[in-house]
């Protein structure tokens, strides 16, 4: 069972934590990794790419020409694909994006590994005091920061109900991101190299995670 130091918003050392080997001691290959992150980022994805095929397009309500005796081919519609300023045939649709899936075990797997390897690493930091912090304050969460020697690095704070302020005061320092628990995910986990979470929320995790 790891042990991981307590620290309080001054960022002096309080005590320690026992942290659960069963989702702080995981150990996961790095094709379950590769998988659980490609399906994470492809569902990411915002489509912009969309073309109109012809019933989109506007006008073509009527037909050209008569179907017969003109001496010309036939045609219905001039927003027809093989006209000028016709519909498109197979483009680019935003309902073509397909979203992936990934069974809950191996997805919680990654998540638990990232999450030991940053206590592997000492780069999870867990405060006491985070909800007493009375209002929002972007000074004292930066003056902690500091004294961690985390200023210029990138941190995620797992937020939870009741850290408000903590999350607001978060808000305008640079390279941090605040997520909640139960948002938790692989991308923003491995983007960030030191993870911030309160006292309180670390058994909440636990219990989200096992």
């Amino acid at each position: 069972m790891a042990k991981v130091k307590t620290y309080n918003l001054e960022g002096a050392e309080t005590g320690s934590i026992d942290l659960s080997d069963d989702v702080f001691a995981e150990t996961a290959s790095p094709d379950l990794m590769y998988q659980v992150v490609r399906v994470a980022q492809n569902n990411q994805r915002q489509p912009l790419a969309h073309v109109k095929d012809r019933s989109e397009v506007r006008g073509g309500g009527r037909k050209p020409w008569r179907q017969k005796g003109t001496g010309r081919a036939r045609h219905g519609s001039i927003r027809s694909p093989i006209w000028r300023g016709g519909g498109a045939t197979f483009g680019p649709r935003k309902e073509n994006i397909t979203k992936l899936s990934i069974p809950t075990k191996m997805r919680k797997k990654a998540i638990k590994a990232v999450l030991s390897e940053r206590v592997k690493d000492s780069k999870l930091i867990i405060i006491d005091d985070l909800a007493k912090l009375a209002k929002p304050s972007t000074k004292k969460i930066s003056s902690f920061l500091s004294k961690m020697k985390l200023v210029s690095k990138k941190v995620l704070f797992l937020s939870d109900e009741g850290l408000e302020h903590a999350i607001l005061s978060l808000r305008n320092i640079q390279r941090t991101k605040s997520i909640r628990l139960e948002n938790i995910n692989i991308i923003d986990l491995m983007s960030f190299g030191t993870i911030i979470i309160s006292r309180d929320s670390v058994e909440k995790l636990t219990e989200q995670l096992s």
